[in-house]
């Protein structure tokens, strides 16, 4: 029987923050992941959107970690990674919890915000596009940000497309499982801990080992 096919789009940042920072299973085998989650569908593309890092002065390999997982990741021909940037700002913000100055004003401290540009644009762009060019049966997004609702709300109602989400998050977005769509999964631990990548890994330019950090 032939599988009806698929293209994923993975949100990175949201799928780490939302499901694998505080655990062991970082060295997640994506691809192998969706695979088994999905096995009514035959997965011919698997979109990754990210930003490339950079070191930090409390975690100062940070972003060779993140180069050796896309590394693994490009081990799998159906993986292909679309990268955003980030923009740094040191801004001026009321401190948690409340506090006042002899003014009755809040009292202010300047922090460092750190913001992802142009992931979530790309992925709906690439979503839109796909759709539209009728390049697969089913487009599943991998993400509990609710930025993507407007997107998936106008597929669903101007188009016959297939159009699922795999919740990142135990707590869902509301936004997100409003609008209805036919296709909704969510994570499991015992999934996780089945799909991670061997410690060692081979590809076209020789082996590498899983981050000893992860």
């Amino acid at each position: 029987m032939i599988k009806p096919s698929a293209i994923i789009y993975v949100d990175g940042f949201n799928l780490y923050r939302r499901a694998l920072i505080n655990t062991p299973y970082k060295w997640l085998d994506l691809p192998k992941f969706l695979d088994s989650l999905l096995q009514e569908y035959e997965i011919k593309q698997i979109k990754y959107f990210t930003a490339r890092i950079t070191p930090k002065p409390h975690d100062k390999s940070a972003h060779i970690k993140q180069n050796t997982y896309i590394r693994a990741l490009e081990t799998d021909s159906r993986i292909q990674i679309h990268y955003g940037k980030f923009q740094n700002q040191d801004k001026m913000m009321p401190v948690a919890p409340w506090e006042y100055d002899e003014f009755g004003q809040p009292i202010k401290r300047r922090v460092r915000v750190q913001q992802e540009k142009g992931s979530d644009v790309n992925l709906a762009t690439n979503l839109v596009f796909d759709v539209l060019k009728e390049r697969a049966n089913a487009y599943l997004i991998v993400t509990n940000d609710s930025d993507q609702v407007g997107p998936l709300k106008k597929l669903s109602a101007e188009t016959n497309a297939l159009l699922g989400l795999v919740l990142t998050s135990p707590e869902p977005a509301n936004e997100l499982l409003s609008i209805g769509l036919p296709i909704v999964r969510k994570i499991r631990e015992g999934l996780l801990e089945s799909s991670q990548f061997p410690i060692e890994i081979k590809d076209a330019i020789g082996k590498f080992k899983k981050p000893e950090s992860w």
